[in-house]
């Protein structure tokens, strides 16, 4: 029989492992297009988010603007509250639901016109009124991101097999670090206005959430019956499960191979905006590099993929400190090579979160899962956070060194996880 080109692309990009399903019948004869349209959505939403990105081009953006450092000072945390915190309350409408790939296809479509709209506030606003739209703009598209993490797992689960999805998402991470790697080589070059490049990224973000969402909604999805709970009862999943207790407070810790990139620039106070894109194309490469094999591995054991991630990044984090304490940090490479080696570990970490969270959880409750673990998660990068930056006022080496330990201890912590992809 004849193979259509995305059967083709399908066997090539899985290594020909398609007769390994566990779909139902119609999901398992879809999933060749299903697992294409998955990489290049994903990949699209991705390349925005890079685009977009509140650390940097955001932060650019309002300082530009005059928006005030108050303004400024807000756009990561209402990035990061807004994207996981709702999602106890937007599971479980979503779990009610037999199709749910419009939860995604929506979220990602209200993401392009927040995005849409911030670059016409950037257009026709300066000072505080240009930070505090442009703030709340951004609190709006993290609440529509937040409606895309807590379907997207579940509407994974129901239309690519296990044994898949960790190359699905990989594959996608690592086609969208090209895309931010090319806008991090053009930061780094100072090709053209960086005002206009700025403004021109962003643009370019609207238009990739949009079309993501319309690719999207062409999924192939199979209608299950709903199981909604009641947004606080979704705690009683902690104590009916073990393991997601240890898989939450694996993903706590691990915290640290997110939070660390910007104390590793405060090492560094007076980085100019090059060496911030040289900071930008180092995380892009390492995404790039490692994603997609991580993916790979997070299908064969992703609860080996945490321990190991753990382990290096607590080893990457370990080596920042002790190159420091020995004044050599500041050497003009060094901190870059250090950021590159701690986000390849996140990016194992995030693939593995990922995959073992779908591969642990039943088709009815994996909406339930991902709210109840990305809220409690989302608590605590927020009071870390607030925690560690109050502590680096004191020592930035000592935050480092408590995030290497905690890596450490999720590693080890790790060990007790079920390996999901094999459990009969």
């Amino acid at each position: 029989m004849t193979q259509t080109l995305s059967q083709k692309l399908f066997a090539t990009l899985t290594n020909g492992s398609s007769d390994d399903t566990d779909l139902p019948e119609a999901a398992a004869k879809a999933e060749p297009g299903s697992f294409l349209r998955h990489i290049l959505s994903l990949s699209a939403s991705k390349i925005a988010d890079g685009l977009i990105d509140p650390k940097l081009v955001l932060s650019w953006l309002l300082t530009n603007l005059g928006a005030g450092a108050f303004w400024v000072g807000l756009l990561v945390p209402v990035r990061e509250a807004g994207a996981l915190l709702p999602q106890l309350w937007t599971a479980p409408v979503i779990a009610r639901r037999k199709i749910r790939k419009w939860f995604w296809a929506g979220g990602a479509f209200v993401q392009g016109i927040a995005a849409a709209l911030i670059v016409l506030a950037a257009l026709t606003l300066e000072g505080a009124a240009a930070g505090a739209t442009i703030v709340g703009l951004l609190a709006l598209l993290a609440l529509a991101r937040s409606v895309c993490s807590a379907s997207y797992k579940d509407v994974l689960g129901k239309t690519v097999a296990k044994s898949r999805r960790g190359t699905a998402t990989g594959f996608a991470s690592s086609a969208a670090a090209v895309g931010v790697i090319l806008f991090a080589l053009i930061l780094v070059l100072g090709v053209g206005g960086r005002y206009s490049l700025v403004i021109g990224a962003i643009s370019l973000a609207a238009c990739l959430w949009v079309g993501a969402a319309v690719l999207f909604s062409t999924l192939r999805e199979v209608a299950l019956e709903g199981e909604g709970t009641d947004a606080v009862a979704q705690f009683s999943l902690l104590r009916d499960d073990p393991q997601l207790t240890r898989f939450i407070i694996v993903r706590s810790l691990l915290v640290g191979t997110a939070l660390a990139p910007p104390y590793l620039v405060m090492l560094q106070p007076d980085s100019a905006l090059g060496q911030l894109g040289v900071l930008v194309l180092a995380s892009a490469v390492a995404s790039l590099l490692s994603s997609y094999v991580w993916g790979r591995l997070s299908d064969r054991s992703s609860a080996t993929v945490l321990r190991l991630a753990g382990a290096a990044g607590g080893g990457m984090l370990a080596l920042v400190v002790v190159l420091e304490l020995i004044g050599i940090s500041t050497v003009t490479g060094v901190i870059p090579v250090m950021l590159f080696g701690i986000m390849i570990a996140y990016n194992g970490v995030r693939q593995g979160r990922s995959t073992h969270l779908v591969d642990m959880a039943d088709p009815a409750v994996r909406a339930s899962y991902t709210a109840v673990s990305n809220t409690i998660v989302g608590v605590v990068l927020l009071t870390a956070g607030a925690l560690f930056a109050a502590l680096a006022a004191y020592s930035v080496p000592l935050v480092i060194g408590l995030f290497a330990a905690m890596c450490f201890l999720a590693s080890l912590i790790a060990t007790g996880l079920e390996d999901v992809q094999n459990a009969l």
